[in-house]
C-alpha cells in the first residue's frame, strides 16, 4: 500500500472511530426524548439517481443499512432514489416528512432547490444531513469529500497525463452539473492547476452528468476545434469520460488523455487497457458509515459538533461537516487502491476481456 493509500485508511479510520465512539454508549439514554416527537427508529434515504453511475445502488445504500443496523439493531432506513428528478426527491422528501421521520440522509438531486424543503422540516423537528453534496438551507451536518481537493487532483492527473507536452496543451472541459455545488467544487479545484499547467482550456461547456451530454458536448468541441485542435479530455465523472472516450474513437482521435472520476469499475477497466487517464477514488465506505453514524447520533439527540472534522459555510451558517480525502487512481496504482482497499476484487475487474491488461498491471 503506497503512502497516499496509507493515510487516507488512517484518516477515515480515524473518523469512523470517533463517530462509533460518539453512537456507542450514549444513544440509549436520548432515545425516549426523540420518541416523543416522532419515528427515533427510522432514517430516511434518499439518494439522486441510478443511471449514470452503479455507485448508489450498489455501495450507498447497503453500506448505509448495514451501519445503521449494526449501531441501532431496532432501527431502519427508509430508502427511495429520485431517479435524477428533483420533483420527485421534494415528493419522497414530504412523504418522510409526513410519516414523522426525524432524520433525512439526503443526496440531492437539485442542491440549490432544497432549501424550503430543508427549512420547513427543521421547524418540524426534522433534521436533515446533506450527503455527499451540499444541500442549501438550515442542514444539521454535511458528509462528502474535499470536493475542491477532487479536481485539484483531477488537473493535476490530467497535466502528469500529457507530460511534456502540457505547456503547448489545448484542452477541452466537460464539466458537471452547473445546479450541483461538488461540480462547482470541482470545476474550481481543476481550473486552479489547469489554468496554469496547460496552455489554454479551449473548450468548455456543462455535461449535466449526463453521458448523452457529454457525447454531445465532445462532438462540438471537435467541429468547433478539430480533430488536432486539442490535446486532453477532462470530465468531471466516469460516466461522461466513457461517452467522451467513445466519441473520441468514432471519429478517429486517439492518444487524447481522457480523466474522469468516481472509480466505477469500467472506468478502472479503461484505465487498465489505456483508454482512460485516470480517475478518482472517493472511499465510499468511510462516507457511508460516517452518513449513517451521524443519523443514528442525531436520531437520539446527540450533539454532533465535537465529532465532526472540519465546518462548512452554508447559507451563512457554518455546518459541522465530515470531509474525507480523495485519491488519484492511475494505471500504476491500481492494485494499491481499489483493488487493495476491497472496493473491488481483482475477478470483478479482470474479465476475458480484461485479462492481459490485468496481467500486465500483476494484478491477478
Amino acid at each position: 500500500m503506497n503512502a497516499m493509500m496509507r493515510r487516507v485508511v488512517v484518516g477515515t479510520a480515524a473518523v469512523s472511530m470517533a463517530l462509533t465512539m460518539a453512537a456507542c454508549g450514549k444513544a440509549g439514554g436520548s432515545s425516549s426524548n426523540s420518541a416523543n416527537s416522532g419515528d427515533s427508529k427510522t432514517v430516511g434515504l434518499l439518494l439522486p439517481e441510478n443511471s449514470s453511475s452503479v455507485r448508489y445502488e450498489s455501495f450507498d445504500k447497503p453500506l448505509i443499512e448495514a451501519k445503521v443496523k449494526a449501531l441501532c439493531s431496532d432501527c431502519t432506513v427508509k430508502y427511495n432514489n429520485a431517479n435524477g428528478d428533483a420533483a420527485i426527491q421534494k415528493q419522497q422528501f414530504d412523504t418522510l416528512v409526513s410519516q414523522g421521520v426525524k432524520v433525512i440522509l439526503l443526496d440531492a438531486v437539485n442542491a440549490k432547490g432544497t432549501a424550503s424543503w430543508v427549512t420547513d422540516a427543521q421547524k418540524k423537528g426534522v433534521k436533515v444531513i446533506a450527503y455527499d453534496r451540499l444541500a442549501s438551507g438550515p442542514v444539521a451536518a454535511y458528509i462528502s469529500f474535499d470536493n475542491e481537493k477532487v479536481g485539484e487532483l483531477q488537473g493535476q492527473a490530467l497535466v502528469e497525463a500529457l507530460g511534456a507536452k502540457a505547456k503547448d496543451a489545448n484542452i477541452v472541459m466537460i464539466n458537471g452539473d452547473d445546479a450541483d455545488p461538488n461540480a462547482g467544487m470541482f470545476k474550481a479545484g481543476a481550473h486552479k492547476v489547469l489554468d496554469a499547467g496547460v496552455k489554454k482550456i479551449a473548450y468548455e461547456q456543462s455535461g449535466e452528468w449526463k453521458p448523452t451530454v457529454a457525447s454531445q458536448k465532445i462532438g462540438a468541441a471537435i467541429t468547433s476545434l478539430g480533430k488536432d485542435g486539442f490535446q486532453a479530455v477532462y470530465s468531471a465523472n466516469d460516466g461522461m469520460a466513457a461517452a467522451i472516450i467513445t466519441a473520441l474513437k468514432a471519429q478517429g482521435i486517439s492518444n487524447v488523455p481522457v480523466g474522469g472520476q468516481d472509480a466505477a469499475s469500467d472506468a478502472v477497466q479503461r484505465i487498465l487497457t489505456g483508454d482512460q487517464a485516470y480517475t478518482i477514488y472517493k472511499a465510499y465506505k468511510p462516507e457511508a458509515d460516517g452518513a449513517a453514524t451521524l443519523a443514528v447520533n442525531l436520531l437520539h439527540n446527540l450533539d454532533v459538533t465535537g465529532t465532526a472534522t472540519a465546518s462548512t459555510d452554508s447559507d451563512g451558517a457554518k455546518i459541522p461537516s465530515l470531509l474525507l480525502t480523495p485519491v488519484v487512481v492511475t494505471k500504476a496504482n491500481v492494485k494499491d487502491t481499489v483493488i487493495a482497499d476491497g472496493l473491488y476484487k481483482a475477478a470483478d475487474i479482470c474479465t476475458a476481456q480484461y485479462a492481459d491488461a490485468c496481467k500486465a498491471a500483476n494484478i491477478q
